[in-house]
């Protein structure tokens, strides 16, 4: 049975939209594409970090936008900075969620015409993690569907306002267990998080007996239509 790793890249509010540089992503008006270049190209725990994902045997589960925008890059990266990332790119095989398959020009490349579906029947197969990088629609997809097993976050010290986020209301509900984190030094922060069963719910401090003041708050919420929360 194949793992679904997410990767993602996010700023403190959670935006995952065009890190990578200034030309990746403009739409919806973003402006701030690029905004990983000046901590990860100077941080050796991020590139550590980083190879740590990819050491692994693993394919890619990329949505058809970022497709677009590695298969621009990384077929012409190796010998370049990055070339043991661009040398795993280009050999192993990349799921690309499109409906235009007959134009997926980088080698190894196979179309997924329904996200969540193709990936849960990839999920029940043999063979390496399927990791995902960008590709925000189609992570939404896949957390909606329940079928992440881990989540590595790497979090940055930058807060965008606006753009595409890592999260969506539809993601369906789950636990997760941290299972490995560091900070470095210039106050990014790598978190691997894997599913850990379903969300549980208790009151601080206890089953205590409400207050005669938290019973009538209950039913004022009841009157509003509002659902109770503390």
């Amino acid at each position: 049975m194949r793992k679904i790793i997410v990767g993602a890249f996010v700023s403190m509010d959670g935006v995952m939209q065009a890190p990578g540089g200034p030309e990746e992503d403009p739409t919806g008006g973003f402006k701030y594409g690029g905004w990983v270049a000046p901590i990860a190209d100077v941080d050796p725990v991020f590139g550590e970090e980083v190879g740590k994902l990819f050491d692994q045997p693993f394919d890619l589960l990329l949505g058809r936008r970022t497709y677009d925008i590695f298969a621009a890059h990384w077929p012409h990266a190796e010998g370049g900075p990055y070339d043991d990332i661009a040398r795993t790119f280009n050999r192993i095989t990349k799921y690309v969620a499109t409906r235009k398959g007959e134009d997926l020009t980088w080698k190894g490349s196979v179309a997924l015409r329904d996200a969540a579906k193709d990936v849960a029947k990839l999920k029940q197969e043999d063979g390496p993690a399927l990791v995902t990088q960008g590709s925000t629609e189609v992570v939404h997809a896949l957390l909606a569907a329940g079928l992440v097993d881990e989540i590595r976050l790497f979090t940055f010290p930058i807060l965008l306002g606006k753009g595409k986020c890592l999260f969506a209301k539809n993601s369906e509900p789950g636990a997760f267990k941290l299972t490995h984190s560091v900070v470095s030094p210039a106050g990014l922060i790598h978190a691997i998080y894997v599913r850990d069963g379903e969300v549980k719910t208790a009151t601080i401090g206890g089953a205590e007996e409400p207050s005669p003041a938290e019973l009538a708050r209950r039913e004022k919420l009841k009157r509003e239509g509002l659902p109770g929360r503390r």
